[in-house]
């Protein structure tokens, strides 16, 4: 039996949805380790991208930063911000992007500035970064979070990335080039969204959670179809391949 932590299990989810051949915004920590997973296993002709310009990054470990001179490394060039935001993702040239969030709602708008309200709000949070620029360019979009009832609300406090915005027809009303969320990734669940309305709905359940686990920790209604399966476990060799990529402990954590 492999022995796992959640956050390997969140990461080798998020790499089987990375496709060969594609080009990948990996972020740091674990959505660059499930790209680079991918990389090193399934869909070794992916195009890593980094937010600071390296273009088919292939760092032998995981960097610290978009701006890490580990991303050097085999890369094919290194050019700028503004290049990389503006030529290559707001000109619809990345195929998957990754984001995290603090707060979702059912059509996948993503909250990373600010938990409570506008004048006072509880928790301040780093903002959008880059992240409105993937949600809004990328034509797919990858969601890894840690699933917390509080994080999956009917209404945001404040909505930093878009989503499918209110559902159908929405991106396509406010020009957006992407195509919005694909599949959002925690560490009970994987789901996806209904093609029709648009909405959250339960793709798989992992291991040890069931349905009514998923239904009690979010806010809104969710859609589950009839077969909702388990989820794939990871191998040894993904676990052995992200410990490789991160031999300290960085994002896998000193007891992975």
């Amino acid at each position: 039996m492999v022995k796992y932590s959640k956050i390997e299990f969140l990461v080798a989810c998020a790499s089987r949805h990375v496709r060969n051949d594609e080009a990948v915004f990996g972020g740091t920590g674990m959505p660059l380790l499930a790209a680079l997973l991918a990389k090193e296993t399934h869909a070794p002709r992916i195009n890593l991208i980094s937010e600071a310009g390296f273009i088919d990054a292939r760092p032998r470990e995981v960097p610290l930063s978009v701006a890490d001179s580990r991303y050097y490394y085999g890369c094919s060039a290194s050019i700028g911000l503004i290049e990389t935001l503006g030529f290559i993702l707001q000109g619809g040239r990345i195929d998957v992007g990754f984001l995290g969030s603090a707060q979702i709602d059912e059509y996948g708008n993503i909250n990373t500035t600010y938990i409570g309200p506008f004048d006072n709000p509880k928790v301040k949070l780093p903002g959008s970064g880059g992240g409105n620029d993937i949600a809004s360019s990328a034509k797919r979009l990858i969601v890894m979070m840690t699933h917390d009832k509080r994080k999956f609300v009917k209404e945001l406090d404040y909505m930093t990335s878009p989503g499918h915005l209110q559902g159908p027809g929405s991106r396509k009303k406010w020009s957006l080039v992407g195509n919005g969320p694909d599949v959002v990734i925690t560490d009970m669940c994987q789901m996806d969204f209904d093609p029709d309305t648009l909405k959250i709905r339960l793709m798989t359940v992992h291991p040890g959670f069931e349905i009514q686990d998923i239904l009690d920790n979010v806010m809104f209604e969710i859609v589950v179809p009839d077969d909702v399966p388990t989820t794939e476990e990871p191998t040894q060799e993904q676990i052995d391949i992200m410990h490789k990529l991160d031999p300290h402990g960085i994002y896998l954590g000193k007891g992975g």
